[in-house]
């Protein structure tokens, strides 16, 4: 039968829109549904920007193998499209001697992940690189950095447009039902609701995930995993940023840790911190100003406290509450949940803006596109 086009994306963030470009490059015609009303304004909208290396995720995870190779696939594509970013490399800082096995442990699971030009270096030769900086010892991430990620969209939009597909704005899914002989019947909602029909259909919409799924006719309840919300708030520095390189300390438990970063626009933020909250609650609290002024106290000792200004906060879409396993990325195909041609993306959280080109790839050869 002929359908309207072959896939639905429902998601345009930067993973959503990864997803419509490998399908758009395999030849197929791709509608991408966002709710709101510009791209990537959700989970991507209020990250770090930052390329991560994949090492410290879990050999062997989605995780590690999607980071590695996106991260590898992204520069050479920021390079095509012209797209700014800096290589700008990474520190991860002990800033006391009972940090130092985490730093071995992450420098041996970065060499098993495939991550090239780590090394462990001592605390005096990290001060070096960054003057300012307080180290006991530190390992080197080079191949780390920082991008233009809404440019990056913009750029993913264009291919699918250019393609013949189309990214639809303020168009939330509203639901789907399998058609006899294959294919989706979509409902889109909006100003103007519609019904439209394709082929494949992918879901990839951030923090609404579970609820896009639940809208599936004939997707198992019991395969949709809970939904937790990991909030983080960002404070940014007036003055001058005091190093070069992202500064991160060691991974703790369900997050990467607070962390440096000196953003695109040459200006010191750091962040984020983790707390989960029930609904997608964006608020700032300026008390939690001194608890920042603390922990970034321990690689900084020069930092003041009423130069800090809360600047933003996201929300990531977690599997986990705290105090349990962090999970890898779910890429749910008709092998979970039973309906062909269907794929469900859960728990896209941090490193999926630096993973996205390579889960775009992978959703593609999972449909058989």
């Amino acid at each position: 039968m002929a359908f309207d086009f072959d896939a639905t994306v429902v998601g345009a963030g930067a993973v959503g829109l990864a997803v419509g470009r490998a399908l758009t490059r395999r030849g197929l015609t791709v509608l991408v549904l966002e709710s709101k009303p510009h791209i990537g304004e959700g989970v991507s909208s209020r990250n770090s920007e930052v390329i991560h290396a994949g090492f410290q995720y879990p050999t062997g995870s989605l995780k590690a193998k999607f980071c590695v190779e996106g991260r590898r696939m992204l520069y050479v594509y920021l390079d095509e499209r012209g797209v700014a970013y800096k290589r700008c490399g990474k520190l991860v800082v002990a800033t006391e001697e009972s940090d130092i096995p985490k730093l071995e442990a992450l420098l041996d699971q970065g060499r098993l992940n495939g991550v090239e030009g780590m090394e462990a270096i001592t605390g005096a030769q990290a001060m070096a690189l960054e003057p300012g900086l307080k180290a006991v010892a530190a390992l080197t991430s080079p191949q780390s950095g920082l991008f233009a990620s809404h440019d990056y969209m913009l750029n993913l939009q264009g291919e699918i447009e250019a393609g013949g597909g189309a990214v639809v704005l303020s168009t939330p899914f509203e639901g789907a039902v399998s058609m006899k002989g294959g294919g989706f019947r979509v409902c889109s909602g909006g100003q103007e609701p519609t019904t439209l029909t394709c082929r494949l259909l992918v879901t990839a919409p951030g923090l609404s995930a579970q609820a896009v799924a639940a809208r599936i006719e004939g997707f198992p309840p019991e395969r949709i995993p809970v939904r937790h919300l990991g909030k983080g708030i960002y404070f940014r520095l007036t003055g001058k940023a005091p190093f070069e390189r992202l500064i991160y300390p060691p991974p703790v438990h369900g997050s990467v840790g607070a962390h440096y970063r000196k953003d695109m626009g040459g200006q010191a933020v750091f962040g984020p911190d983790l707390s989960y909250v029930e609904t997608e609650d964006y608020s700032l609290d300026p008390a939690k100003r001194a608890d920042f002024a603390g922990f970034i106290r321990k690689f900084w000792p020069a930092v003041q406290e009423d130069h800090l200004v809360p600047d933003y906060a996201g929300i990531r879409p977690k599997l986990h509450g705290p105090d349990e396993p962090q999970p890898d990325f779910q890429l749910m195909g008709p092998e979970a949940h039973g309906i062909a041609g269907l794929v469900a993306l859960f728990g896209i959280e941090s490193p999926g803006l630096t993973s996205s080109l390579a889960i775009g790839a992978a959703v593609a050869d999972r449909l058989g596109a």
